[in-house]
């Protein structure tokens, strides 16, 4: 039975202040300080003491200790040196050994190599800073073989794009690409007060199943991406002008038979097709020989 580390550390603040360093705004450094909201997370996403689980940005080890107590090894990523090499003391301090520190921006770290170092599917826990959350997760897309599941706080505005539905403001690519593959739901609401230094917004924890069936397929995957992208790129057009301007370099005739086929109305947008609409339409535009006369 694995021992439980000491959750005695001190506060992020403390920590800062004695190394004389300060939170570094570009990299969005907000360090979770509340406890409480780091158990209910761990909690939540109901860990197995088999697992092995990537922290993304780890920082002072709010949720890194926790983890180490829960589960088989914990890899640790953080790219900021300073920061990791305080968290490897608290570590230390601890009596954790089951915990790796990987100094490195995590939209560089390979997934399948980590699976194969443990010979084990990989679960993701994180804080994500804004200005990564949309690389991370088309990084855990493209990595969701060897992935079973995510649970990633985001703000709060991120969470609502994700799960959104179509007709909804906040539906948009992403919404579509993670909601094909994947089931999400919500886990936990965090206030900005939980945090040093405070955000300015709420954020929210959201639990992402890779191990979903994906109830239609894409021929190509990377084509669905590209399709949604174009939709997504001039919101204010209809699809069918949005599909044109984009750099698709698809003709008129071939987007409007592809629309026709799928019985999507061309003057509709972007932000009112479901995911079935946009696999269906993403297969038929791959389609060598579509054309208007197919249609008919």
């Amino acid at each position: 039975m694995k021992s439980r580390p000491s959750l005695s550390m001190r506060s992020p603040r403390e920590l800062l202040t004695a190394a004389g360093i300060r939170p570094r705004k570009s990299m969005g450094q907000h360090f979770l300080t509340d406890r409480n909201v780091a158990a209910s997370i761990i909690r939540r996403a109901q860990l197995e003491p088999d697992d092995v689980v990537v922290e993304i940005g780890a920082g002072l080890g709010a949720l890194t200790l926790p983890l180490a107590g829960q589960v088989k090894h914990v890899l640790a990523v953080e790219p900021d040196r300073k920061i990791a090499t305080l968290l490897g003391n608290e570590l230390q301090a601890a009596g954790v050994s089951n915990v790796t520190i990987i100094e490195r921006d995590i939209l560089e770290c390979d997934f399948e190599a980590l699976a194969r170092r443990f010979d084990a599917s990989l679960k993701v826990v994180g804080n994500l800073p804004y200005h990564i959350s949309s690389g991370v997760l088309i990084r855990l897309i493209h990595f969701r073989e060897v992935i079973d599941a995510a649970f990633l706080m985001f703000q709060k505005e991120v969470a609502e794009r994700l799960t959104a539905k179509p007709g909804n403001k906040s539906y948009g690519r992403l919404s579509v690409l993670i909601q094909y593959c994947a089931r999400i739901y919500p886990l936990v609401s965090v206030t900005a007060s939980a945090f040093f230094p405070k955000p300015k917004v709420d954020s929210q924890v959201v639990g992402i199943d890779f191990h979903h069936p994906i109830t239609f397929q894409a021929t190509d995957e990377r084509h669905l991406s590209k399709v949604v992208r174009a939709a997504f790129g001039k919101r204010r057009k209809i699809l069918k002008n949005a599909l044109l301007r984009s750099d698709l370099g698809l003709g008129h005739e071939k987007i409007s038979a592809a629309l026709k086929l799928a019985g999507i109305d061309s003057k509709r947008r972007a932000e009112t097709l479901n995911v079935s609409e946009f696999v269906t339409l993403s297969n038929l535009l791959q389609e060598p020989n579509l054309s208007f006369n197919n249609s008919s």
